[in-house]
């Protein structure tokens, strides 16, 4: 099998591009999260500490009078990612549990099967005196 076929067997099927689409979805709603946690959620939390902006916070350890950069660490943007990802993980933990909700649902909806009709009834009466003289 050429390479060209096996590639193109590989990205046809249903999983890989499920896959896919599941990672650009994924992408935009971190994007949507960050923005969510960056512009509405720390400027209020910032003003009740204090008028203190998140983002900004850091602790220089060397500054920067001539070419050499400064060496920063930011610890602020490492706040805001901790919570932009503990948002994220409720809401994914929320979503998987309404799903879980829903199938057990759908398990306990499944009706249970029909009675036997009369004629398998006594088909299975008439099995099962034969299997006694035996």
């Amino acid at each position: 099998m050429s390479m060209l076929k096996e590639f193109k067997e590989f990205a046809v099927k249903g999983n890989v591009i499920d896959m896919a689409v599941g990672i650009i979805i994924g992408v935009a709603f971190g994007k949507i999260v960050s923005s969510v946690v960056s512009d509405v959620i720390m400027p209020p939390i910032g003003l009740i500490i204090g008028g203190i902006e998140f983002s900004k916070l850091s602790l220089i350890l060397k500054g920067a009078p001539g070419d050499p950069a400064a060496v920063v660490i930011a610890y602020g943007k490492f706040i805001q990612t901790v919570v932009d990802f503990t948002i994220v993980a409720f809401v994914i933990f929320m979503l998987v549990k309404a799903i879980n909700t829903l199938k057990r649902k759908e398990e306990k909806a499944v009706p249970p099967p029909p009675a036997p009709s009369k004629e398998e009834a006594l088909l299975a009466e008439i099995r099962d005196i034969i299997k006694e003289k035996r």
